[in-house]
């Protein structure tokens, strides 16, 4: 890092907004409504500045406080909307999406990497498979997930290590692959096929598989997938039924990804 660089780090950074910021990432699914004692521990923030950041959230109707515990409001969607709608790839994959499920009568999403999750940029549903309802700006664990598998198989051995040892894997069906070893191995997998299949390791009832959506520089910047319920089809069945649907997909945006 040069002096300029430093100096900039050292002038520009606003503390407080990262503190902001880090107390609303700190809620998810799992974690809808916190205390001020345990958005603090899942911060690392002492009580005082947890305090301050969820009634500023509060004052700022990006948060409700109900006297003992702190839930955010649907205005936080505002944020990811925002920088969803200015992202020229869902604009893009999107009416690709929604052609593509309208023929197989599936659902079908794109998904993007951020750290050790997916973030879902686009997403054309024909039935909710989940418990949760997916939609633009709903994230999962990668590790676990179709998309976040294709994904993670881009990114450099160490670099899915440190990911893994940062947010070390749960289980959250009989059929995840949690251990280090056979995620590592899934991993080397979807590099030799070029393609994912999540058998109900999320959630069980859901099966789907996944492919990579490269630029026009051979960039891996993407993941699109599609999903069905257990029920309709065995996971052996899928690579038969959809990879190429999804790789014609894949051939056809990536010359407008640039």
């Amino acid at each position: 890092m040069n002096y300029e660089m430093a100096r900039r780090k050292q002038t520009d950074f606003l503390g407080g907004l990262a503190k902001g910021l880090s107390v609303i990432e700190v809620f998810s699914n799992d974690k809808q409504r916190m205390s001020i004692a345990e958005v603090s521990a899942a911060t690392g923030l002492d009580r005082a500045a947890a305090r301050r950041c969820l009634l500023t959230l509060t004052d700022l109707g990006y948060a409700h406080y109900d006297g003992k515990y702190f839930s955010l409001t649907p205005r936080v969607l505002r944020l990811g909307t925002a920088c969803l709608a200015t992202m020229p790839l869902a604009r893009i994959v999107q009416p690709v999406l929604d052609e593509l499920s309208n023929e197989i009568r599936q659902s079908t999403s794109v998904s993007i990497l951020d750290d050790w999750e997916i973030v879902y940029v686009a997403r054309a549903a024909q039935q909710r498979l989940m418990s949760i309802n997916l939609m633009p700006g709903s994230r999962m664990p990668a590790y676990c997930a179709s998309m976040g598998r294709v994904l993670l198989a881009g990114q450099p051995e160490d670099q899915i290590l440190e990911i893994l040892r940062r947010h070390p894997p749960v289980r959250r069906t009989e059929f995840t692959l949690y251990k280090q070893r056979d995620i590592l191995t899934a991993l080397a997998a979807v590099r030799r096929n070029g393609y994912a299949i999540n058998d109900q390791e999320i959630e069980i009832g859901l099966r789907s598989i996944a492919v990579p959506l490269y630029d026009s520089r051979n960039r891996l910047v993407a993941a699109i997938n599609v999903g069905v319920a257990a029920v309709q089809h065995s996971a052996s069945e899928l690579a038969k039924l959809y990879l190429q649907k999804l790789i014609d997909v894949q051939q056809a945006i990536r010359p407008l990804l640039s």
